[in-house]
């Protein structure tokens, strides 16, 4: 297939690309926000000015569906390079189809081809190699089992005995130790406001204002990572120049603002397979150079809606190489490619624009999917046409997530991002070391069992005696242990944080979107905590019902007799919301007092959207009545079927959680009938963004 050549003819595109912005900082330094502040066009209106998908998009979605997406459900994996190990430049130029030059640019040669990233681990590849029905190069393991050490074996080469134990009997679950770590959003909106060659200026000055400093590792690393950055840099305008773009100067136009900026996300996916792949926060920003060619009579609202169209087509076909069991840890394939959007401003205005229209619009143009995770930031002053769309949306394809921006946005300014599914940071200027969760549920049956495992029965954690006698279980006594055994999970679970991202730092560095950071940068360390429903409702059981506990003929508590009622969390009842709020400050509390890798902030999450099945499956039961063996309540939802007072008590329930102990994002699922909103479409979009603009008052939770 011949490569793709983009020339845009004089008199159709500004010789100055930043022709007729208002200026401002952001032209003498990188400040992707000054820009959008100073250039964007707020939209109070409604969708009517939408356009439906063109006959190239309908096209190109057909051309996926039948050569490829049919292909790869009834495989599970369409294909594997097993040749080429991956990077920003590893591939030949790939398209779709033809007429696919809308924008432009696969992962691999080939849709939906995946391919090997060994630098995260080895077993993890050769096994997922094999489970798509193919043989690994024997040549290329060589490389990454002799004679280049992967981040995977490094960690393993420190973990310390209580890790392991800990890790095998799953009381700390879903470590990033054999993939990439992921939550780290580049700031892809640099490539198109820029250009490369700018950037690299950038990181090569930056470099170079430390040449004087005296050794130390800081100051060692800091030169070697940028060092690194430089070079993703350039191979990103190799990666660009194969498909026949020259990315070292600025965007001229919107198709080339979206077209860059892609280039810098392909990167990024090319070369790293993080749990979360996040996009950021594009629609305001895009919505500029829309608008200017609009303007400029240059485009038509139909091109406009093409390009998105086209964005989100190559969003949705990104695939990485992963196994069987990861797929089962996370229910399915996710990447988490999330497009955050809309909230207010820092200075009250809102920051709906057309192109958060657009992007709404392609769950219609190319029907419901997951990808990429569309995020809202929703404040009840958002403008009503919007609010009505999003609903409309909502209602018609399940297929929208929504975050409390005014929290967000107190907390993390007007330009954050969400990196997952809860995660914000500002964008460019804030990472996370993301770091799975540790199982509060399970940890709470290892203070009553004195710290043997309730399904196997082994000692996982020594020196902690459990509760005495077969009486009636005490509060307070339980309290007094599950804190105590919170301490030594808390330092077991931050210590193998601590050993994974040292080593991802040194065998897995996210070269490319590092270097679409500012150099310097807030570091989090995302902690979380999985199973909170299940501790709450069974500590409320303990302290307002009467609870027996049920020991096997070793001794260990395997099961528990509960009589009488007792609150239950996801009610608007304080009794119980306020054990579940402890749960989350004493957990939050434990972690701050311990160091942290490269002094990273400690955050907290409440999330298990998907992987709350696998937990269950390792975790017996509880005293609220859970049973061995079967799923968590996602998140800080209510127990599954617990909460009985309707879906704002509930939200009344989570905004109880204090959002200060939680800052890496607080999830709430929740499931409505569209037959229950309402008889009429219209009392169903109404009752809707009714009870989103309830749920998300000030100071309410993060969800």
């Amino acid at each position: 297939m011949t490569l793709l050549t983009e020339a845009v003819p004089e008199n159709t595109s500004p010789v100055d690309p930043w022709e007729s912005f208002a200026p401002g900082p952001w032209r003498e330094t990188i400040d992707i926000r000054d820009f959008i502040q100073r250039n964007y066009t707020p939209y109070a209106g409604d969708a009517s000015f939408l356009a439906g998908p063109t006959t190239k998009t309908l096209r190109i979605w057909e051309t996926l569906e039948k050569e490829y997406l049919s292909v790869e459900r009834a495989r599970r994996v369409y294909d594997v390079d097993t040749e080429t190990p991956a990077d920003i430049d590893a591939f030949a130029p790939g398209h779709i189809s033809e007429d696919d030059d809308v924008v432009v640019g696969l992962q691999t040669d080939t849709p939906l081809k995946r391919a090997m990233m060994p630098n995260g681990g080895w077993r993890m590849v050769e096994t997922a190699i094999r489970e798509a029905g193919k043989e690994p190069n024997q040549d290329i393991k060589d490389i990454f089992t002799k004679y280049r050490k992967t981040h995977n074996e490094a960690v393993f080469d420190i973990y310390t005995p209580r890790i392991r134990a800990a890790r095998s009997a799953h009381v700390i679950t879903g470590l990033p130790d054999a993939y990439g770590r992921g939550r780290i959003i580049g700031d892809y909106r640099r490539v198109a406001l820029y250009g490369v060659d700018r950037l690299i200026e950038f990181k090569q000055a930056d470099k170079a204002a430390v040449d004087d400093a005296p050794f130390s590792e800081h100051w060692a690393r800091f030169r070697e990572e940028h060092a690194e950055q430089i070079k993703a840099l350039k191979k990103l305008k190799a990666m660009a120049a194969s498909y026949g773009f020259d990315i070292s100067g600025p965007a001229r136009n919107a198709k080339e603002a979206v077209q860059w900026t892609y280039f810098g996300y392909l990167a990024s996916v090319k070369s790293q397979d993080g749990a979360a792949m996040s996009i950021g926060r594009l629609s305001a920003f895009f919505d500029c150079y829309f608008q200017r060619d609009l303007d400029a009579g240059l485009i038509t609202e139909e091109d406009a809606q093409e390009i998105i169209d086209a964005l989100v087509i190559k969003l949705r076909i990104v695939r990485f190489l992963r196994t069987i069991e990861y797929d089962q840890i996370f229910s399915g394939d996710p990447y988490w490619a999330t497009w955050s959007d809309a909230g207010i401003g820092e200075d009250g205005r809102s920051l709906v624009t057309k192109t958060s229209f657009r992007l709404l619009q392609t769950l219609r143009n190319l029907g419901p999917a997951p990808e990429p995770n569309i995020t809202i930031f929703w404040d009840p002053k958002l403008p009503e046409g919007y609010k009505e769309f999003c609903a409309a949306i909502s209602i018609e394809t399940s297929s929208v997530q929504y975050e409390a921006d005014e929290q967000i946005r107190s907390h993390w300014g007007d330009d954050a991002a969400i990196a997952c599914c809860v995660s914000p940071m500002r964008v460019g200027k804030q990472m996370q070391f993301f770091g799975a969760r540790m199982n509060a549920a399970k940890t709470l049956l290892y203070a009553i069992n004195g710290g043997r495992d309730e399904m196997s029965g082994k000692l996982i954690v020594p020196d902690h005696e459990g509760v005495v006698g077969d009486g009636p279980l005490d509060f307070d006594d339980v309290w007094m242990r599950y804190e105590k055994m919170l301490d030594w999970v808390a330092a077991t679970y931050v210590e193998a944080l601590n050993i994974i991202h040292y080593c991802h730092d040194r065998y897995a560095y996210e070269s490319i979107e590092m270097a679409l950071h500012d150099s310097d940068i807030v570091r989090t360390l995302g902690c979380g905590i999985a199973g909170l429903s299940i501790v709450a409702d069974s500590l409320s059981a303990i302290k307002y019902a009467k609870v027996t506990p049920v020991r096997d003929e070793t001794g260990l508590v395997v099961d528990y007799i509960t009589e009488g009622d007792f609150p239950t969390y996801g009610n608007d009842d304080d009794r119980a919301d306020e054990i579940a709020a402890a749960i989350v400050h004493t957990v939050m509390s434990k972690i701050k007092e311990i160091p942290l890798y490269r002094d990273a902030v400690p955050t907290q999450s409440v999330l298990t959207i998907t992987s709350n099945v696998v937990y269950g499956k390792a975790t017996g039961s509880f005293p609220s009545g859970h049973k061995a063996g079967t799923p968590f309540a996602p998140g800080a939802n209510p127990e599954n079927g617990v909460d009985n007072h309707g879906m704002l008590a509930s939200m009344l329930s989570v905004g109880k959680l204090d959002y200060s102990d939680a800052l890496d994002g607080i999830s709430l699922t929740n499931t409505i009938t569209p037959s229950g909103l309402g008889r009429t479409k219209e009392e169903q979009v109404n009752n809707l963004v009714g009870i989103l603009d309830a749920g998300f008052v000030p100071n309410d939770c993060c969800c």
